[in-house]
């Protein structure tokens, strides 16, 4: 049923978006095409009839929506490739759905896993799902008002979160079988290589996860049915899941589809580094997009900490920059790379997209404090304020603080293993407030060598801090 599958190599809310939108999207794009935009940002990994979906989006406003798994409670780094994606259709006047999966996140996707993901259960999806449909809403909102403040103030097209629970949790499976299981073939199913890969694993996979494909076939299925959907972005992982819904439809609408070919399939690489290091939650090392499990700071450092060769690829991916400014920014960045310009740029930016300025004003001061040299603008509260929740900031008594030694600070409250310990470090020149050195191991603090009177800034050795605040 589908026509010829290729990589794309580009070259060339749900009420309709105003003219001033459209004057910003076309800032924002340089009069590219949509598919040459999301090319050119290295968004598109693999797209179903290339040709075609251009002349359909050309054609007017479609519906396209993208998945999320509620396996986890929070949206993270991962995430935001396949929702920028879904952003910049909605940025071009596209109707945007994001479907969070309740009911086939109690099944389990065998995509990119070799071993079988542990059932979830019933309360922590629901969980999950109510927390992540808060946090695709403030994603969007955030995405506009980036968006907007870019160049104009302009009204964005709301995002619609649909559950796939709503349509499957009543589901027969007599009724399913017959009216959709019929239009799958084993044999197609098991040459898709989230089944394949599985299948060569020791302990194979079990009926539950072959089934997977079956439910997001059928969920882009209904979104086709009942809202018009044509378009369902994913991951590169999920190609096989898609082409499974592209093909009940075809099958499914028969002759009412048309003559011609309906939906399309377009994915997203996965977040990966120049080495091929994946970032996410299976792999262990997810920076999330909720800052009470992420701060903002090390979100911001995150982004920081990229490698060269990875910074051109991450600021068109993760920013809304023309992608003219950043192959400019990317050529000065080459000429002085010591300078790290690309990488603030790219920190920058994803923080303001995603904590708004005063996130990104919290990342700017904390930074400052941990790993700058001039504390002369700092102040107090803004310190207090940039690093809550973060374990180095300790709160504290007049009498815990002043009159006290620096080495028995630093031993009193853990910055180095013992008191004896600490005077070493201090007559070695290692021991430092508020970034001077402090050899005078008799050396007593007082308010006057605090910031503001309340924080006082010790580090020991080059990057271990602790931070103590004046109640």
């Amino acid at each position: 049923m589908l026509g010829p599958l290729r990589k794309w190599f580009g070259t060339a809310h749900r009420s309709a978006l105003s003219s001033r939108f459209t004057h910003l999207t076309r800032n924002l794009h340089s009069g590219r095409d949509l598919l040459s935009e999301l090319s050119a940002r290295h968004l598109i990994a693999d797209v179903t009839r290339p040709d075609d979906l251009l002349k359909h989006l050309q054609g007017g406003s479609r519906t396209v929506y993208a998945g999320v798994d509620p396996t986890a409670k929070s949206l993270h780094a991962g995430h935001l490739i396949p929702l920028l994606c879904l952003f910049h259709f909605q940025l071009r006047g596209h109707n945007a759905l994001a479907l969070i999966g309740g009911a086939t996140g109690l099944v389990g996707d065998p995509s990119g896993r070799m071993t079988e993901r542990s059932l979830s259960e019933n309360a922590q999806i629901e969980s999950n799902t109510a927390r992540l449909t808060e946090a695709i809403q403030q994603f969007f909102f955030c995405a506009a008002e980036y968006a907007e403040n870019k160049v104009l103030s302009t009204p964005c097209a709301q995002l619609q979160v649909v559950n796939n629970l709503d349509w499957l949790k009543e589901l027969n499976l007599l009724d399913f079988l017959r009216s959709t299981g019929i239009y799958f073939r084993v044999n197609h199913m098991l040459a898709r290589d989230s089944v394949k890969t599985r299948m060569s694993a020791h302990n194979g996979i079990t009926f539950t996860e072959f089934t997977y494909q079956l439910l997001q076939g059928y969920d882009f299925y209904e979104l086709f049915r009942t809202k018009g959907c044509t378009i369902q972005v994913g991951g590169s992982d999920q190609w096989g899941n898609i082409l499974s819904g592209i093909d009940l439809i075809n099958k499914a609408e028969g002759d009412s589809a048309g003559p011609k070919e309906k939906g399309f399939a377009l994915t997203t690489p996965l977040l990966t580094t120049s080495q091929g290091e994946k970032f996410g939650k299976s792999a262990g090392n997810a920076v999330w997009l909720d800052d009470k499990l992420t701060s903002c700071l090390d979100f911001y450092q995150f982004f920081l900490r990229t490698a060269d060769a990875d910074v051109e690829r991450y600021l068109k991916m993760f920013t809304l920059l023309p992608v003219e400014e950043i192959d400019s920014v990317v050529r000065e960045h080459e000429h002085q790379p010591e300078h790290r310009l690309a990488q603030k740029l790219l920190a920058e930016e994803v923080t303001l997209m995603i904590h708004q300025k005063d996130g990104l004003e919290a990342a700017r001061v904390a930074t400052n404090v941990l790993f700058g040299t001039d504390y002369s603008n700092l102040r107090a509260q803004d310190i207090v304020k940039s690093l809550a929740n973060d374990p180095r900031l300790v709160f504290c008594t007049e009498d815990q603080l002043l009159g006290i030694t620096l080495p028995n600070l630093a031993a009193n409250f853990g910055l180095t293993s013992s008191k004896s310990a600490a005077r070493q470090l201090a007559l070695g020149n290692g021991l430092y407030l508020n970034n001077v050195p402090q050899p005078d191991v008799h050396f007593k603090l007082e308010r006057s060598h605090l910031v503001d009177g309340r924080v006082a800034i010790l580090r020991a050795g080059k990057d271990k801090h602790l931070i103590l605040a004046l109640r």
